[in-house]
């Protein structure tokens, strides 16, 4: 059997210094994360990330730019993931669709009750995702190369 890593995306939304987060049900108890998930057969990262952001946030992504690819091995389930986090921006929230399954709520959070509530990130992930972005990096969304 042949190994393969999980591709995911995720959105990183910034407006007046908060972060959009989900409050998420994990095996781990409730976490936050950025709205994040993985990408589908004949779906492209751009769709992915546009489809995650509106299930689990019902607001509609506008991506600008490529954050960066993260890879992580998540030491509870042994599983590896390549994270394609794109900056963007949301708008059109649609309450009326619901969330998805597993997602409590959304929330809004500075850096720093980021950083003050690092034990309950889904992942070191999101913090790395936020310390980048506020570092400045980003790169055009042609880096990345749909067929």
């Amino acid at each position: 059997m042949q190994w393969k890593p999980h591709a995911t995306v995720a959105a990183i939304i910034e407006e007046n210094g908060k972060f959009l987060l989900v409050e998420e049900t994990t095996d781990r108890g409730s976490r936050f994360n950025q709205p994040a998930g993985h990408l589908e057969d004949n779906e492209t990262l751009l769709e992915a990330v546009i489809r995650e952001t509106l299930e689990e946030t019902a607001y509609t992504f506008h991506p600008t730019s490529l954050l960066g690819v993260y890879h992580w091995k998540h030491e509870h389930n042994d599983t590896t993931y390549l994270r394609f986090a794109y900056i963007g921006s949301v708008s059109n929230h649609q309450p009326a669709l619901g969330l998805d399954d597993g997602i409590i709520r959304t929330v809004w959070m500075s850096a720093e009750e980021i950083r003050n509530n690092a034990m309950l990130m889904r992942s070191p992930q999101v913090i790395t995702c936020i310390e980048d972005y506020l570092s400045g990096q980003h790169f055009p969304l042609s880096v990345v190369t749909h067929l």
